[in-house]
């Protein structure tokens, strides 16, 4: 800038004192002259002009002949010359165009154009730091693995591409699943640049992947100091790897390590649910029933859960189910209002036996919000206030295709899990897992917890023969009993039918065919089974077939032989499941009132 002001004012001044030359020369009339080698010249102020012109001229021609002698001197010593400039710039030009010609190539996914232009670009350019860079790209594009692998560990030897190159090398043992090896570079490049924000990420899930719980709480503490993460956030997320080491822990049998993680994620977030239940059963095996019943009534104020009651039962495993319904009294009034506070008074006032109890504290949950659980809990208050049959059937047919109610569902996917864990097994998440009620029902059911009954909470079930799945206090273990669904109906027909009793001789639990029914002698039903007595010997009872409707409704029915039975030989009554329907042909269906 300095030197072209300079260039300026030597012409201004140049041209200044032309001027005032020629002005004074023609004021006084005189003429320039000139004395070389013995001659006088005699210029008239014009001539004089002109002549100083052709001067100028003639000295501006021989710098410019002398320049030009001086560059040929330059390229026959082989230094740099213009030529040289002009073919550098002229490569430069071919190579930048190659390079982005590839870049556009490598975005727009043609793998074999980005190849072609990458080594076009390598040619032309002397920068290997960018044409390696965009060589391993395409050939990444392109599917060669291989070439890209190679290139990558090129750019590991110069400063500048080192991380480039270990990112890169990590991403392809991500692709190929060798995840402890995309580990180690992972760390790697997070020593380079411990504040890039995708490498972190990355690091984390590797962290997860592998189980390394301690190096990803690190990760996550680092995360806060440097201000990319919230605190509240870094507390939640603590607690849920700690929660996870902790499980981790207690499955190898160090219970006390496990025990003081499982204290530290409750402490550092109540609201987490395992984390809560983890740390009460660790205060249990201590023998501190108080600081147990103390976690998980914080945890009840804050989020009820059916585990949290499942642990709080585990305190005293062999109370009374009177004595439990007292101690429970002070985890439901910690949140006495919640939903499922009142489906555990009322599934602990069952357990007592106390059936209007129950149903004061359901409450009208069954038309509000019909549930499996719901609906399980009011068949089973029918059933115990000896409603009819048909009612009980009634409500388990409607938990058959209700609402499972909350399960662990994840925020990202809507994918529900049966169990809790830190990262969801769909969409990879980590701590996206919420109790909540699907938004939608879904296509399979799945196994909930809070299905089952919570009178089933008293410990341990302890087998005993004879009985299966079936808890201390006769509750049924399975939320949804199966049940046979209604035939469909038939044509009547005038004809007499023949007065009989069909009954089922199937297993328990398992739907009964047409040819699965057997005639006995009419009985009643049997509302509350009770064992039958050991017969001295066994009865044989003749199989009858189900009679065909008639083809003509004047045609009269002749009846089937039936086996006369003595008085001494009649069978017991045949015990009928109350969830299985009755034949359509019995005797009480036909518009008769039941036995």
């Amino acid at each position: 800038m300095l030197l072209s002001l300079l260039k300026i004012l030597f012409f201004f001044a140049v041209v200044l004192l032309v001027s005032l030359g020629a002005m004074r020369l023609s004021e006084t009339g005189q003429m320039l002259r000139l004395e070389y080698a013995g001659t006088e010249y005699a210029l008239t102020p014009v001539k004089a002009v002109v002549a100083l012109l052709v001067l100028m001229v003639l000295a501006w021609l021989v710098f410019k002949a002398l320049g030009l002698f001086l560059a040929f001197i330059r390229f026959l010593a082989g230094d740099e010359t213009a030529i040289d400039r002009y073919f550098a710039r002229s490569r430069e030009r071919k190579g930048y165009a190659a390079l982005g010609e590839g870049m556009l190539a490598v975005a727009s996914g043609e793998g074999k154009l980005a190849q072609d232009k990458a080594a076009k670009a390598e040619k032309y350019l002397n920068m290997p730091h960018i044409t390696n860079l965009l060589s391993a790209q395409a050939a990444e594009v392109a599917g060669d693995k291989a070439r890209a692998g190679q290139v990558y560990r090129t750019l590991l030897e110069d400063d500048r591409t080192r991380f480039v190159g270990i990112r890169g090398l990590m991403r392809q043992k991500i692709d190929e699943g060798d995840t402890a090896t995309a580990l180690l570079l992972a760390q790697k490049a997070y020593a380079l640049k411990p504040r890039h924000r995708e490498l972190q990420d990355t690091l984390l899930d590797l962290e997860m992947r592998e189980h390394d719980w301690k190096g990803a709480r690190q990760l996550l503490k680092e995360k806060r100091k440097q201000g990319e993460l919230p605190k509240d956030v870094h507390i939640r997320r603590d607690a849920v790897l700690a929660l996870q080491e902790a499980s981790e822990v207690l499955a190898e049998g160090n219970s006390i390590s496990a025990r003081e993680a499982a204290i530290s994620a409750n402490k550092a977030s109540p609201d987490l649910i395992p984390a809560a239940v983890l740390a009460a059963r660790s205060y249990v095996a201590q023998k501190d029933y108080r600081n147990a019943s103390r976690v998980l009534e914080k945890t009840w104020s804050v989020r009820p859960h059916p585990d949290v009651a499942a642990a709080y039962a585990e305190i005293v495993p062999d109370e009374t189910p009177a004595a439990r319904l007292t101690r429970f009294e002070r985890l439901i009034a910690k949140n006495p209002n919640d939903e499922e506070s009142r489906l555990l008074r009322a599934e602990l006032l069952l357990a007592a036996e106390d059936f209007p109890g129950a149903r004061r504290a359901l409450g009208d949950l069954a038309e509000k919000h019909p549930t499996v659980r719901t609906l399980s809990i009011m068949a089973a208050v029918e059933r115990g206030e000896g409603a009819d049959d048909s009612v009980v059937r009634g409500y388990l047919a409607r938990a058959l295709t209700a609402s499972r109610g909350p399960q662990w569902v994840c925020d990202k996917c809507h994918n529900v899990m049966s169990d809790w864990a830190p990262v969801c097994d769909s969409c990879g998440g980590f701590d996206t897992l919420t109790w909540r009620e699907p938004d939608k029902a879904q296509a399979v059911a799945t196994a909930t917890k809070g299905a089952e009954m919570l009178p089933l909470l008293v410990g341990g079930p302890k087998p005993q023969p004879g009985r299966s799945d079936r808890a201390e206090d006769g509750a049924l273990a399975d939320p949804v009993p199966e049940v046979s669904p209604p035939p469909a109906a038939k044509p009547r027909s005038d004809a007499p039918k023949i007065r009989r009793t069909e009954v089922a001789d199937v297993a328990p639990g398992m739907v009964p065919r047409e040819s699965d029914y057997v005639t006995i002698e009419p009985v009643s039903t049997v509302t509350t089974p009770e064992p039958a007595p050991v017969m001295p010997e066994p009865v044989k009872v003749e199989v009858q077939p189900m009679p065909a409707p008639q083809a003509s409704p004047q045609a009269t029915a002749k009846p089937a032989p039936e086996r006369p039975f003595d008085r001494d030989e009649r069978p017991e009554p045949v015990l009928v499941r109350p969830d299985v329907l009755p034949p359509e042909d019995a005797d009480w269906t036909e518009g008769k009132a039941r036995p």
